[in-house]
């Protein structure tokens, strides 16, 4: 709990801070990296670096807590926490490493804002910072434990081209360990120049299945930059080959029970929700799920025709499909053209929603579930890559 004295200074200033933070958050990345370049090249995602998302995920965090510790006295962003913590644990990242951060946020602070950081302020900010600082040490810490493993190795099995950006991978682990369906693996490789990066794949399929498998989507060029890992990934990797993986984590995991499911996805974040209904499949499960899905045409989603087997195995569940260009399509049940409305979807009451994909389709397709009446508690996400939602969920 902020205490009542820095309560009335992080108010009073919050809107100086958050107007502020994107160029604080920009110069204390520059100033660390410059003092500690192993954080850039072993650890944090260059790409989203290069981006600003890295940046604006930071600065998201940073408000949305100290907003949440303002307007609520006994209250925290909980949701948010577990997000950031199961990919801090997924990364490695140790205690120490938040000393550091505190050293140079604070210092790109005082850079920033001048005489406007008084020593009220900065104590005020201080303890807005470990107080966020000390939650996350805390979930992350029972996080490692309750995984038992650092890095592990995985055997490839098989690779499988699923679309012409897309590749699967049959991984094997070294050492047996459980996931839930919806969460996601680390994978660290070695770089031409030298460094290891680091991302987070969804296990695409169920817990029951005997081995693991993750779905990579190749980031081209454009208006981002190309993704080093999954270009390295699907220019290198062969069945027989050894990869280095975390345990599994992510908090956005299928809830047991019996209450109707919304699964939505678009584009590769088809991965963690078809790990979802193959896991329902397996199971023999007779809930009542929904399943969404939205592609630029049947030849860019990968595992189309696994996901129609999947929900034709269920007894009741219903799949709808959107595609921006149909092309020609034998899919059952017949597709729609266009992007996801889930305006005439018959949707039972009750219901909990898992969604995942592009931020615009997944405010899109919340923002019609809300207006439906669908509780915003019920309504759960995951976001690959820095969360820019923060805060706003």
């Amino acid at each position: 709990m902020l205490s009542p004295e820095s309560t009335v200074t992080v108010r009073a200033t919050l809107p100086v801070i958050g107007g502020a933070i994107e160029n604080i958050t920009a110069r204390f990345y520059e100033t660390m990296f410059a003092d500690n370049p192993e954080l850039l090249r072993d650890l944090f995602n260059r790409g989203n670096q290069a981006n600003g998302e890295q940046r604006s995920a930071l600065a998201g965090s940073i408000a949305a807590f100290a907003a949440v510790l303002v307007e609520r006295s006994d209250g925290r962003p909980d949701t948010m926490l577990a997000r950031i913590a199961n990919k801090h644990a997924s990364l490695g990242v140790t205690v120490d490493q938040y000393e550091i951060v505190h050293k140079y946020l604070f210092a790109a602070i005082a850079e920033v804002l001048g005489d406007a950081v008084t020593p009220e302020v900065a104590a005020a900010w201080d303890e807005v910072y470990w107080l966020m600082a000390d939650a996350l040490i805390t979930l992350e810490t029972g996080l490692y434990r309750d995984a038992g493993e650092g890095r592990l190795q995985a055997t490839v099995l098989d690779r499988r081209r699923e679309t012409e950006d897309v590749i699967s991978l049959t991984l094997r682990p070294a050492t047996s360990l459980s996931f839930k369906p919806g969460q996601y693996v680390s994978v660290a490789v070695p770089l031409p120049d030298g460094t290891r990066q680091i991302r987070q794949y969804s296990l695409s399929c169920a817990p029951e299945r005997d081995d693991w498998r993750i779905t990579v989507k190749r980031v081209r060029g454009g208006d981002v930059p190309d993704g080093e890992v999954s270009n390295w990934l699907h220019a290198n990797v062969q069945t027989g080959d050894a990869l280095t993986i975390s345990p599994p984590f992510g908090d956005l995991v299928l809830s047991p029970g019996d209450t109707p499911l919304l699964l939505a996805s678009a584009g590769i974040g088809a991965t963690p929700i078809l790990s979802m209904v193959d896991h329902l499949a397996a199971t023999g499960s007779t809930r009542r799920v929904t399943v969404v899905h939205a592609d630029r045409s049947p030849a860019d989603h990968a595992h189309r025709e696994e996901l129609e087997r999947l929900v034709a195995d269920l007894p009741d569940a219903t799949l709808h499909r959107w595609y921006e260009e149909p092309g020609d399509c034998s899919c059952r049940p017949a597709p729609n053209i266009g992007q996801a409305d889930l305006t005439e979807t018959d949707l039972p009451t009750g219901l909990t929603a898992y969604l995942c994909g592009p931020l615009p389709f997944m405010r899109s397709v919340r923002s019609q579930l809300l207006r439906r009446g669908v509780p915003a508690s019920d309504i759960h996400y995951e976001v690959f890559g820095p969360d820019l939602w923060l805060g706003r969920s």
